[in-house]
């Protein structure tokens, strides 16, 4: 009942959204539309944020925006009163927020109404995070949702036309990108460290979904483990994609054209919970439609090839693989490996790695890496993400990351289950930036 209530609540929300109070695009609406790419929002004095979500994701997050110069929390929107509540003990020597909206399903909308609020900060289960970010850019707010961004084609197209027609930003909270070791490896990409880029592998490996068989976890975890029950391919394909996809200039200098899709059966959850509840409970009789392992292949329009892998179940020490090829070299993670020609046989030594990491640093993490590691949030990525989009929006400047991009990374949740269900068969992959990745410029990480 609770799954099925879900669902519905999801598609009354979509569709509120033409008889909302935020028909209007604000003053930011345009006749058809313009391309998003190298977009700069107008100066922000600073950034008034609305946070909607604060369970453990949104919490952490709300954390981290007090602690960055020019971000202001003045909304927070949950469902559950408790929630709320408790985040305003954070705001001791600072102003509390004014906007406090919970209680029902669409309490969240309550915020992106408010009119001094400049970006809507989405951290709520990832079935709503398209629909939350349309209505937020449709009430004039920049937008950011964690991963993945949408769940459908559709979902992607939604975002991508919405950002272009009221020309507000809406960015999917990659925090991966931010890693010391994938700012690295982008920025060795930068300097040709490896020549010309052939493959790069990427992957979210983490041992988790185990915690889902407990009948005591259903309510707090109910999404993830709906998912796990309806659907196969590979649900969760950023934390291993953006990276490469930044590194391979996607979007901006090439494309992905297509990919075929591959999963196991499903043997862990059954087999865990077959030993945990007993062989005729419940919970080992249910059929988990997601294969343990998922492998997606994908090809590029400039010929390059990309790996992706997803599994939550077997147990594997967590990895996200972070494999950028090139002609002339390679970098390889979970443990970090570096292989430079003429003799690419062997791993560099210890001491030689360590002078080519110095050397090539990422300045984000030269310059900000100690208040990252401050601030914390997985290594400090959590802190540069969000450092990097307040000093974008209250500078003028491109964000990091596009609504292109947004798409591109999570249509993979879709079009990989469809390969799945069709014998792993090769599935075309939408250019959402419509062409304009042949001629529009590399998209860097600029530092502070």
């Amino acid at each position: 009942m609770q799954l099925n209530r879900r669902h519905f609540l999801k598609g009354a929300i979509v569709a509120s959204l033409a008889t909302s109070g935020c028909q209007s695009l604000g003053s930011g609406k345009t006749s058809n539309g313009a391309p998003m790419m190298g977009f700069a929002a107008p100066v922000l004095k600073k950034v008034r944020v609305g946070n909607i979500g604060i369970g453990g994701r949104g919490n952490a997050a709300v954390s981290r925006l007090m602690r960055i110069p020019g971000a202001e929390v003045v909304g927070l929107a949950d469902f559950h009163e408790e929630r709320v509540t408790k985040q305003l003990a954070k705001f001791k020597d600072k102003t509390p927020p004014k906007h406090l909206y919970h209680g029902s399903e669409d309490a969240w909308k309550r915020l992106c109404e408010a009119p001094d609020i400049d970006l809507i900060y989405i951290t709520s289960p990832w079935e709503w995070h398209a629909p939350m970010a349309v209505y937020a850019m449709k009430c004039g707010k920049h937008a950011v949702c964690e991963v993945p961004a949408a769940l459908s084609i559709k979902e992607c197209w939604d975002l991508v036309k919405t950002s272009e027609q009221t020309r507000r930003h809406c960015m999917m909270l990659e925090n991966c990108c931010y890693g010391f070791n994938e700012m690295l490896a982008l920025n060795m990409c930068r300097q040709k460290v490896f020549g010309t880029l052939v493959h790069g592998e990427g992957a979210y490996i983490h041992e988790r979904l185990k915690s889902l068989i407990d009948p005591k976890k259903y309510d707090s975890d109910s999404w993830r483990r709906a998912w796990t029950l309806q659907h196969n391919g590979n649900p969760y394909p950023t934390h291993g994609l953006g990276p490469i996809a930044k590194c391979m200039d996607i979007n901006c200098g090439d494309s992905m054209a297509r990919l075929t899709s591959m999963s196991s059966n499903q043997f862990g959850l059954t087999e865990y919970a077959t030993e945990k509840f007993g062989p005729e409970s419940k919970e080992a009789k249910m059929v988990y439609k997601k294969g343990d392992m998922n492998i997606t292949s994908i090809r590029t329009e400039l010929g390059r090839t990309i790996m992706l892998q997803h599994d939550t179940t077997s147990p594997r020490p967590y990895s996200r693989l972070n494999t950028i090829s090139g002609t002339k070299g390679i970098l390889a993670d979970y443990p970090l490996r570096i292989a430079l020609g003429p003799n690419t046989h062997d791993w560099l030594k210890p001491e030689e790695q360590a002078k080519i990491v110095e050397k090539y640093t990422h300045p984000l993490w030269s310059k900000s890496g100690k208040a990252a590691l401050a601030a914390g949030g997985h290594g400090g990525m959590d802190y540069l993400m969000d450092f990097r989009l307040v000093h974008c929006l209250i500078n003028g400047l491109p964000l990091d990351m596009s609504v292109y991009d947004a798409a591109a990374w999570s249509c993979i949740v879709a079009l990989s289950e469809q390969s799945v269900r069709n014998n792993s068969n090769a599935v075309n992959i939408p250019d959402f930036t419509r062409g304009a990745w042949k001629t529009t410029k590399p998209c860097d990480f600029a530092d502070i």
